[in-house]
């Protein structure tokens, strides 16, 4: 990786995160925290700086919806980690056909970083982008490699594909080095976790130490690939170590196997209850809403050999310890300061 020379002379690559104090974003930024690097980390919120951080670590607080905000943004940067998307509301990814506020984030912002560092004239700018595994749409096998043709299903998917191919039409075009991260179901939270988790696995978890049932709209044999937001963010770490090898094309990540949810939401009642010493919450399957979309019914495992053979990645916490880590993190309160 080439770096550019800072402001005091130093050569070190400088690696601007946006979206730095969201849940996948905070997690990329400790990871990269701990790396002999120059770290921008940007957020319309605070960020907090990763303790005892071996990195040169810089925050900004930006919009980076205001026209121009994003080139100053960027300014400089070898590689920028896009890790930004819209969440409607407080609680889920869902997206309303037609949300014009949606698109402006998940595309728009895209199209702004593409046309920044068209502006810079510096080709060799790395975009790391986190793409969606569910961008391919549901498969008959349920298993994902990367060379699925992509048939997204819901309007979320449908806008992390465009903003996909924004990028990678961009990197064709020799603008710059563009590579996407698809990822799977993501979820978890660590001792130094600083953003909420909005995820399935993590809200079921919240259920269960508020003494609420944990609920399914199936019968519990769907499976998902789940991915611990740590693996996640030594992924993106191990990328900046090859994007030349990666730029171009979508990578999936995935721990390789899919779990069964209802096991899965059965284990996460049984550690709640270890941590909170009451009984466990049932676990029980419910009539589906009307939005519904046929991903939430779709079993996914992902193969992620393709990545592996590039960066030598793989995911390293099993599941029941991520479970674990994740029921402890929650059932101590600690999500209770978060925005």
């Amino acid at each position: 990786m080439t770096a550019t020379t800072g402001q005091t002379g130093d050569t070190r690559p400088l690696v601007v995160v946006l979206g730095a104090a969201g849940f996948v974003g905070s997690a990329v930024l400790r990871e990269l925290a701990r790396h002999d690097l120059r770290v921008r980390a940007v957020s319309r919120r605070p960020v907090t700086v990763p303790a005892g951080a071996r990195a040169e670590v810089e925050t900004r607080s930006v919009d980076l919806t205001v026209p121009g905000a994003m080139a100053g943004a960027i300014e400089g940067a070898d590689v920028v980690v896009h890790s930004i998307a819209y969440i409607a509301g407080s609680s889920t990814w869902r997206i309303t056909d037609g949300d014009t506020g949606a698109e402006r984030v998940n595309v728009g912002l895209v199209r702004d970083l593409v046309e920044a560092v068209r502006a810079s004239g510096r080709p060799d700018t790395a975009v790391l982008f986190t793409g969606s595994v569910s961008a391919a749409g549901p498969s008959e096998r349920g298993v994902y490699d990367g060379t699925e043709p992509d048939e997204p299903q819901g309007e979320y998917d449908r806008q992390k594909l465009a903003a996909e191919r924004v990028l990678l039409a961009a990197s064709a075009e020799g603008v710059l080095r563009g590579i996407s991260l698809r990822l799977p179901t993501v979820f978890g939270y660590g001792p130094d976790s600083t953003a909420r988790d909005k995820g399935i696995v993590s809200s079921m978890v919240r259920r269960a130490v508020a003494g609420e049932p944990i609920t399914m709209w199936h019968d519990g044999t769907v499976r998902r690939d789940l991915l611990y937001v740590e693996d996640v963010a030594r992924a993106f770490a191990a990328a900046l170590g090859h994007l030349d090898a990666l730029a171009g094309r979508h990578w999936v990540l995935g721990s390789g196997h899919g779990a069964e949810l209802g096991p899965v939401f059965t284990t996460v009642a049984r550690l709640v209850a270890e941590r909170t010493g009451k009984p466990p919450v049932a676990v029980r399957s419910v009539e589906p809403p009307a939005h519904a979309e046929a991903r939430d019914f779709a079993s996914v495992t992902v193969d992620p050999r393709a990545f592996h053979e590039v960066t030598g990645w793989r995911a390293e916490v099993p599941l029941d310890e991520a479970l674990d880590r994740t029921t402890a993190f929650s059932a101590s309160g600690a999500e209770e300061h978060f925005g």
